[in-house]
């Protein structure tokens, strides 16, 4: 489905350099935590669930300076200075989708990933999960998202295998994670009934 438009990112943000420890060691641009190699800095990314047991996807913008035009998960972003994770990533999904749903907190881990000659993801990354019930709450920002869809998660592993280059690294670590050692956390999630 095709986005809406609010513009809700800026290169001159101030994220939050950590440590591998996630210690707070000080504060930079956005831009130039990407530059290069990049600098070690915090983020999280969320997974929304339906009632279909579908995961939602977003295809981030063309205007994204690292994996334009490819498929991740349901949001993926930073917290800023002052903000803890969780405010950050409720903050997000307003923000990228449009709605508010519970988020359980699953794991932190680290990983960096390099995007051709223009720069790179460095980060320390929480990942959240949530559910929602209709997509109909969806109101993407065009700015961030060019498409988005829920997938059946036998399709979107077929997927994954066949075409892995259509998808950002976080998101295959992450999901391949959650897969392996969080089975039974989404079991939960999907049998549990929102109000």
């Amino acid at each position: 489905m095709q986005a809406t438009k609010r513009k809700i990112s800026n290169p001159n943000e101030s994220l939050i350099l950590v440590n591998s420890h996630d210690q707070v060691i000080g504060y930079e641009t956005k831009e130039k935590c990407h530059q290069g190699n990049g600098l070690l800095h915090r983020a999280f990314s969320i997974f929304i669930f339906n009632d279909k047991k579908e995961l939602l996807l977003q295809k981030r913008s063309s205007e994204k300076l690292l994996w334009p035009l490819h498929w991740s998960n349901s949001v993926c972003s930073h917290p800023r200075k002052g903000e803890e994770d969780q405010e950050a990533s409720r903050r997000r999904l307003v923000e990228e989708l449009g709605f508010h749903t519970q988020l359980q907190f699953l794991f932190k881990f680290q990983y960096h990933a390099k995007f051709k000659d223009i720069g790179s993801e460095n980060e320390l990354c929480s990942v959240y999960l949530g559910k929602i019930n209709s997509p109909r709450v969806v109101q993407a920002d065009y700015h961030e998202i060019a498409e988005w869809k829920f997938v059946a998660l036998d399709n979107l592993n077929e997927d994954i295998r066949n075409h892995p280059h259509k998808f950002t690294p976080w998101f295959k670590l992450e999901w391949q994670r959650i897969q392996d050692q969080h089975e039974i956390e989404i079991k939960n999630l999907l049998n549990t009934s929102l109000p």
